[in-house]
């Protein structure tokens, strides 16, 4: 945490740019920066990402798991997710050549969950225009072609993508950060939601949910929650149910960069790499501030994942969010839960009728606005556009003066404030 500084450099385009831009606040204005414990870890070495593979956890390596395999799935996750596939696939690769697979048997499949396809632009960017040249690369459809596994103990009615479920060597790969709904992303997501039927889907992002808010459980306090997590056991089941061999999960740091790798059992490597990724992006919250300003980075086309953060920085009173949502493409199409019309969505759409807790006006700062895209956020009519930071400026001066308390969050997708 960085206190009294009025000038701060944020990361912004993950997948277009890359870069850096810089915000600038009056010298009399109180500035926070909320970093992230694990925001400069350095980036993991080729000498690391080998010994990830060498030796995985509760499981053999790839290139003996993939002896006498003939058909090979890559699971992959989309654009809405920060992990740079492209630099893990090459190990991945040398382990099934080692193995004796050949090209022919490879394909990969994005694991979309419900989120809307990708173009071969988004392809290249996630995979690297080699594994394009290569190999076949799906986008996986929720609604059609899975294959009916059975019932989850939870009821979840679990149907898999049947591309994968055709396969006898099952690979996924993805990356551990703070979710609001499992706790956790990594894991067996890449399978529920990420290769599963709309329906199954629905179970498990929806009745679920529903059956713990029935038991009185606040899911606004689910990120950075792994113990007794419904939605992350029932996924759990899930890929075991689906037969994944083998997942690799990375944890990067606060410019998407990979930190560690996690290769191993889907299940055991995944809780190995939530010890590393709670310290990892825990964040120490500023409390009762006026103004709070969250970027979004890792997930940019996922800006509504920031706001649970907002009600620990403005608790104790009401302030503005300024959310920053640097999202060229604009916010991602989700068939279940988004929204298809002024008064239609998803099957678990429900129309944003109010700002957040604590929030007196939220202020979008992006040259790319997406009207549509702002209903995940709060009802149209209550959100406040703008394109430039001295607009936001603008905003803030006339309501706060030459006084004010801010907190910045360098990527509040990827936070998390430890209880």
């Amino acid at each position: 945490m960085d206190a009294n500084v009025n000038t701060v450099r944020l990361p912004q385009l993950a997948w277009y740019e890359n870069n850096e831009f810089e915000l600038e606040f009056p010298s009399s204005w109180e500035v926070t920066v909320c970093y992230m414990n694990g925001h400069n870890r350095p980036p993991l070495s080729e000498e690391g990402f080998r010994e990830a593979f060498a030796n995985p956890i509760a499981t053999k390596p790839i290139r003996e798991l993939g002896q006498g395999k003939s058909e090979v799935g890559i699971l992959f996750d989309d654009m809405a997710r920060g992990t740079r596939i492209a630099e893990i696939v090459p190990y991945v690769l040398q382990e099934l050549e080692a193995a004796g697979i050949k090209d022919s048997s490879i394909r990969f499949i994005s694991a979309l969950g419900a989120h809307g396809a990708l173009t071969r632009i988004d392809f290249v960017k996630k995979l690297g225009e080699a594994v394009l040249s290569r190999f076949p690369v799906y986008n996986h459809n929720p609604y059609e072609n899975c294959t009916f596994l059975g019932n989850t103990s939870r009821g979840t009615p679990l149907a898999i993508n049947s591309e994968f479920m055709g396969c006898d060597l099952k690979i996924g790969i993805g990356s551990i950060v703070p979710h609001p709904l499992t706790g956790f992303s990594g894991g067996g997501k890449i399978i529920l939601p990420g290769v599963a039927h709309v329906d199954s889907i629905t179970h498990n992002h929806g009745t679920l949910t529903a059956n713990a808010m029935v038991r009185g459980e606040d899911i606004g306090t689910w990120i950075g929650k792994f113990e007794a997590n419904e939605l992350r056991l029932d996924a759990e089941e899930a890929t075991r149910m689906a037969g994944l061999d083998i997942k690799i999960d990375a944890v990067i740091n606060g410019r998407g960069e990979t930190t560690a790798l996690f290769v191993g059992d889907p299940i055991s490597a995944h809780a190995e790499g939530i010890k590393l990724a709670r310290e990892v992006y825990a964040t120490q919250p500023v409390e009762c501030q006026d103004i709070a300003v969250m970027n979004t980075y890792t997930k940019a086309s996922e800006a509504f994942l920031a706001l649970p953060l907002s009600s620990r920085l403005l608790k104790g009173g009401r302030g503005d969010l300024v959310l920053i949502a640097n999202a060229p493409e604009g916010q991602v199409t989700h068939y279940i839960a988004g929204g298809f019309g002024t008064k239609m969505g998803g099957r678990l759409w429900l129309p944003r009728t109010s700002l957040p807790p604590n929030v007196t006006r939220l202020i979008v700062f992006t040259p790319y606005i997406d009207i549509a895209g702002g209903g995940w956020l709060a009802s149209p009519e209550s959100i406040v556009w703008a394109k430039t930071w001295p607009e936001v400026l603008e905003l803030l001066s006339e309501t706060h003066g030459d006084s004010a308390r801010v907190a910045v969050v360098p990527d509040a997708t990827m936070q998390y404030f430890a209880q």
